[in-house]
């Protein structure tokens, strides 16, 4: 077994996967442990669609062809900033050019952007995928207890032998999720996950985002 360390450091999003089932047993056992994650007075918000097989391929197929077509959707809440702004825009700017780099996409070549980033909705290939949600008339504290819960999830992965990769892409066609899944409409989207054994061979996988400084973002008080 890998310590906490070892798959908090490990831990990087898995971008191709090999074409090896992960056996219902191992899953329930990462979702349970995850399920101890801390949240405010023990309310657990936390709501998780599995999708495999047919019924994977059936929504990624969909989640595609509307890509294709040139239809964005629409994301019910802001992930990211409204207004960029540095350092974070360039922290952004890094890692996209950093990973299209290593794959060769020049900055130009918007269609070999394009098809990158359609991956996205096949789960890149992940034998399971994730889909996770919480009821509408949860608050902000919920919504941070939905973070450690999804963050747990990863790192009791990696504790299996199984890679991740969250993903924020999902809540642009919520809609079409919602339908496909039968989510209620009291419920909101949240994101997706692919889960899987990763390919060590792929090129893709080679990819490391880099990490700040400790003096970039701790501020010591000192008595």
């Amino acid at each position: 077994m890998m310590t906490v360390e070892q798959a908090i450091i490990g831990r990087q999003s898995i971008r191709a996967y090999l074409d090896k089932p992960v056996p219902r047993e191992i899953l329930e056992r990462v979702l349970l442990t995850a399920g101890r994650a801390p949240s405010g007075s023990n309310i657990q918000p936390w709501r998780v669609y599995v999708l495999e097989g047919m019924a994977k391929d059936a929504l990624c197929a969909d989640l595609v062809a509307r890509h294709i077509a040139g239809d964005e959707g629409q994301r019910e809440y802001n992930y990211y900033p409204v207004n960029w702004r540095d350092p974070y825009l360039a922290r952004r700017r890094q890692t996209g050019w950093g990973l299209y780099g290593l794959l060769g996409i020049g900055r130009e070549d918007k269609d070999r952007m394009a098809a990158q980033h359609r991956q996205n909705y096949t789960f890149f290939g992940a034998p399971i995928g994730l889909i996770f949600a919480i009821d509408r008339d949860m608050e902000l504290g919920s919504w941070l207890d939905m973070g450690m819960f999804i963050q747990s999830v990863m790192l009791a992965a990696r504790a299996e032998g199984l890679e991740t990769c969250p993903q924020a892409a999902f809540c642009q066609y919520h809609e079409v999720i919602q339908q496909r899944l039968a989510i209620s409409a009291e419920q909101q989207v949240i994101c997706g996950m692919a889960v899987g054994y990763g390919d060590p061979d792929a090129k893709i996988n080679r990819f490391r985002t880099t990490r700040i400084a400790l003096t970039d973002f701790v501020t010591w008080v000192n008595p």
